[in-house]
């Protein structure tokens, strides 16, 4: 089979691409700029009301086909149920973008460990699993791409977002090594590291009424920037001026201080709102 160059945000029209955590903020933000530029959507997310009113106003307004998928990424078996399904409809993505994930705030003395332990099923190993079963795919297919949604926290330890920061630096150091690997056949993979974003997140990730409040970016100027960058080819996408400086800055700060800055930071969460909540998209 003759190697193809890597894909480009115009060779998406007609093909399909999948998005996890679509149901609400940057995926659903991601499903309706895909939508537009005509690919056809696997959507999946655990709210399944939510997913059939998005699919049906995508088929309306851009004319695509949808397949949604409820499902609890957090669960091994779910996984396989995707797996399965979309194998099954034979559909083959050309674009995976890897969003879901969830996060709160909390302290040691009070996190409950199986809330961690979803945590990190949900946002390392679905991450994991999913880049895997599809960048082989796409390694026989030899096309395709991925875009594995990271954070800004990615960059640096986060005190009261210990395992929500430390689960979004795996994505992105496994997000570029895979991106180098896969280069091999062409593939474009690319970590999106976005700072604080106006969507669902905040409402249930335990984050105080203050935080809610600082100006970030919208999800939707996210994604476009997003798929600017992965259009350009980029392994590494920190969309706003801001967040690209604190990406820099942080490498160069040494780690207490970090650790005291964000205690200082997210301390006003822990006593606007004590008890332990989670998001996830």
């Amino acid at each position: 089979m003759e190697q193809q160059t890597r894909i480009r945000l115009a060779d998406l029209k007609g093909n399909w691409s999948l998005v996890t955590g679509a149901s609400s903020g940057i995926g659903l933000e991601f499903a309706r700029q895909l939508a537009a530029l005509g690919t056809h959507l696997v959507l999946i997310a655990r709210r399944e009301a939510a997913l059939q009113e998005l699919a049906g106003k995508l088929q309306q307004e851009y004319g695509i086909e949808t397949l949604i998928i409820p499902a609890d990424l957090s669960s091994p078996a779910d996984l396989e149920t995707i797996f399965s399904t979309v194998k099954a409809r034979q559909i083959q993505p050309l674009l995976v973008v890897n969003n879901a994930g969830s996060g709160c705030v909390v302290d040691v003395a009070n996190a409950d460990r199986h809330v961690m332990t979803r945590m990190i099923n949900l946002n390392v190993r679905s991450v994991t699993e999913i880049s895997y079963y599809y960048l082989q795919e796409m390694i026989r297919n030899q096309r395709g791409g991925m875009i594995n949604v990271a954070s800004i926290v990615s960059f640096q330890p986060v005190t009261y977002m210990a395992t929500y920061a430390a689960s979004k630096a795996f994505v992105l150091h496994f997000t570029e090594a895979i991106a180098e690997e896969a280069a091999k056949w062409n593939l474009q993979v690319m970590a999106l590291c976005p700072g604080t974003t106006r969507t669902e997140f905040f409402d249930s990730a335990n984050a105080g009424d203050w935080l809610k409040r600082f100006k970030g970016m919208s999800a939707g100027q996210v994604v476009s920037t997003a798929l600017r960058s992965f259009d350009a080819g980029k392994r590494v996408c920190v969309p706003g001026l801001k967040y690209k400086l604190i990406s820099c800055v942080t490498r160069f700060i040494p780690r207490g201080y970090l650790t005291r800055a964000s205690k200082s930071i997210f301390q006003k969460s822990l006593r606007s709102r004590p008890e332990q909540s989670t998001s996830q998209e």
